[in-house]
């Protein structure tokens, strides 16, 4: 069963770094409004942790082995997604960190507020973006997304005592 859990972790690996890659190559991130669309990620990670819980409650995972599931899905897909933001922002687009500045900049002009207040704003905003920072709250958010939503969704999509497996549980080896 472990093997569906990093199966599922490449899969949402491979799946949000194409999405980041989509929203660089569309320019979709230098306009606030169209930034937002990045945030899909959740809902496709939330899919992907429900397809593989679902899949490993039918090979008769418990509630504890589904967290687990959960956890080396959203684990594996970090560690692509940490290497796939770091050659997005350093390789494919390196100006992207000053391309979000503008927009940022933009954005304030637009809502009124003076040229001082803007540079002060987008300099605050801007001293935490950096590769490897983008890259590890890229980490973050999906490791706590996949904990929530598995320790949530495994309630409802695990093994239950007494039901049928379609397999007997191994038992030596981890769901």
């Amino acid at each position: 069963m472990m093997t569906k859990s990093v199966l599922y972790g490449v899969l949402l690996g491979v799946l949000v770094v194409a999405w980041t890659f989509v929203m660089g190559f569309t320019g979709w991130y230098k306009d606030p409004t169209q930034l937002a669309l990045f945030f899909l990620v959740i809902p496709m990670q939330i899919a992907v942790v429900l397809l593989c819980l679902a899949a490993t409650a039918r090979l008769g995972a418990s509630y504890g082995h589904q967290v687990g599931n959960g956890l080396i899905l959203s684990g594996v897909a970090s560690v692509l997604l940490f290497g796939g933001s770091l050659v997005f922002t350093r390789v494919v687009f390196p100006d992207y960190f000053e391309d979000l500045k503008q927009a940022h900049a933009g954005l304030l002009q637009k809502q009124g507020m003076t040229e001082a207040e803007v540079r002060k704003t987008v300099d605050a905003a801007a001293a935490g973006q950096t590769s490897m920072s983008n890259a590890l709250q890229g980490v973050v958010g999906t490791l706590a997304t996949g904990l929530i939503t598995t320790l949530i969704a495994a309630i409802w999509l695990r093994s239950k005592p007494g039901a049928s497996r379609l397999v007997p549980p191994a038992s030596n080896e981890s769901a």
